[in-house]
């Protein structure tokens, strides 16, 4: 179906979440009915409709985000409905550029400013936004609309001068009538006169826009100084770091690791999973804080024998960094210190794991796939550096084509976690470095999101690549 023309039915209902089914649909006229609720996202399939005439109904609601995936849409008509909210930028303007667009109403309430993204819309024919809430300046950028044929602002709350070029010039093609606060504009307006000296406020405008420029040069070689120096710093912290935990771990007896560990007492332990048990300890030699990791051989199928292997980390006094994101109100209001990460640790940690990332993939002898990178993998030293834990999944690359060919119902074939893990892993697709970027990828919307890749709000085709992009739009 490639048109729908159900206007002027007096239908009463909802719009029916199954017309986004209807991928081919062209032309959708829905106007002069009684539908209510809101616009149903599932219009974002429509991806090449034209024509979208949804006025005279009683919708409720904002504009809907959806509508940001037509973006083949010429005419927009959305007037007389009950719809509320600002006039998105996120949809209007970066998304599709209409020609015609009707949101004006005499129950619609759409409040703020114009947005600067209708910029983009030099092909707009009509525009009418009258008989709504609207505020702030009329944009000059109307002046450069040269197939503009009609401009209706009337009866908003648009305030200081009217431009007085393009479409300005003929008072019978723009309206603006009911703005109280306008003034200038040309004569057949019959405006006041603004009352700011022009010549005065220009020259202030330069004298400002001089002085912000100087001061944004000045905090951008301050920020990029101050993250080489943190950089550099962090770097050194490291690498001292791992030279004394080198030479601390170079000789353990298995004494040690049962006075570190009160013979490996209950109340040390701080972590059981399938490949073995992990241990808090202070080796009596140096004092040192390890943790310690006694892995469990019966899992692979060494039940008679009597060895005893153990895996010796540096403890990581601020645990995982799963925690630190996803630390609920009552658990802080239980630590010494309330837990929060500010931008620039995010921002570091970030590149801490980016860091090790890059270690793993070009700088081994064999390049090295993590295979299950996530938050709860990133570990937190005491200075709040990001180290990448959890190599239970890792593979070899030279190894990677034999791996995959493995049955994908064993435990071997299955790798990542949901959310964080590419979707042809479970596909039978080869590992590959570009597996680990893309979980890296969605690590790093997580840490500056706060969202989960599996949070509740991601229903459908929208997840959290689309929240993300929404949110940069705005």
């Amino acid at each position: 179906m490639e048109r729908l023309k159900m206007w002027n039915n007096k239908i009463s209902s909802n719009i029916p979440f199954e017309i986004g089914k209807l991928q081919k649909l062209q032309s959708l006229d829905l106007s002069i009915d009684n539908f209510s609720g809101s616009i149903p996202s599932s219009l974002r399939n429509l991806m090449i409709v034209i024509n979208l005439r949804l006025y005279a109904n009683n919708l409720q609601g904002n504009i809907p985000l959806s509508l940001s995936y037509c973006r083949n849409l010429i005419e927009l008509y959305l007037n007389n409905n009950n719809l509320s909210g600002s006039i998105s930028p996120k949809v209007i303007g970066l998304s599709f550029s209409p020609n015609f667009l009707d949101f004006s109403a005499n129950q619609n309430l759409f409040q703020g400013s114009i947005p600067s993204t209708l910029e983009s819309l030099r092909g707009l024919e009509q525009l009418d936004l009258s008989n709504n809430n609207l505020s702030g300046n009329i944009p000059k950028f109307f002046e450069h609309f040269h197939l503009l044929q009609f401009l209706d602002l009337s009866y908003n709350h648009f305030e200081v001068e009217v431009p007085i070029d393009g479409v300005f010039k003929n008072t019978s093609a723009t309206l603006i009538k009911g703005n109280g606060k306008l003034c200038g504009g040309i004569a057949q307006f019959h405006l006041p006169k603004c009352k700011y000296n022009k010549s005065k406020k220009k020259k202030l405008t330069l004298t400002l826009k001089l002085i912000i420029s100087i001061l944004s040069g000045l905090l951008v070689v301050i920020v990029v100084a101050s993250l080489l120096l943190v950089c550099s710093l962090r770097k050194k912290r490291k690498e001292n770091t791992l030279g004394d935990s080198r030479n601390l771990l170079l000789n353990i007896s298995y004494q040690s690791l049962l006075n570190a560990t009160n013979r490996f007492s209950s109340t040390d332990l701080i972590g059981a999973g399938s490949f073995g048990s992990m241990y808090k300890g202070i080796l009596d030699h140096v004092g040192h804080i390890v943790a310690i990791k006694v892995l469990n051989l019966l899992r692979h199928g060494a039940s008679k024998s009597h060895d005893f292997k153990t895996l010796v980390y540096e403890f990581m006094e601020n645990g995982n960094l799963d925690e630190w994101l996803h630390l609920t109100p009552k658990t802080n209001e239980t630590l010494e210190k309330p837990r929060n990460l500010s931008l620039l640790q995010r921002l570091n940690i970030a590149i801490d794991v980016a860091n090790a990332l890059d270690y793993l993939h070009h700088h081994c002898q064999t390049p090295i796939i993590h295979c299950d990178l996530k938050p709860s993998n990133v570990l937190l030293d005491v200075e709040m550096i990001g180290h990448v834990g959890d190599f239970g999944l890792a593979r070899l690359l030279f190894d990677a084509t034999r791996e995959c060919s493995i049955d994908q119902s064993s435990s071997i074939g299955v790798r990542g976690t949901v959310g964080y893990a590419p979707l042809e892993y479970g596909m039978g697709n080869e590992v590959s470095t570009y597996d680990d970027v893309y979980s890296y990828g969605i690590l790093l919307l997580k840490m500056f999101t706060g969202k989960r890749p599996t949070d509740n709000i991601f229903q459908d085709d929208f997840n959290l690549h689309d929240y993300v992009r929404a949110a940069l739009l705005e």
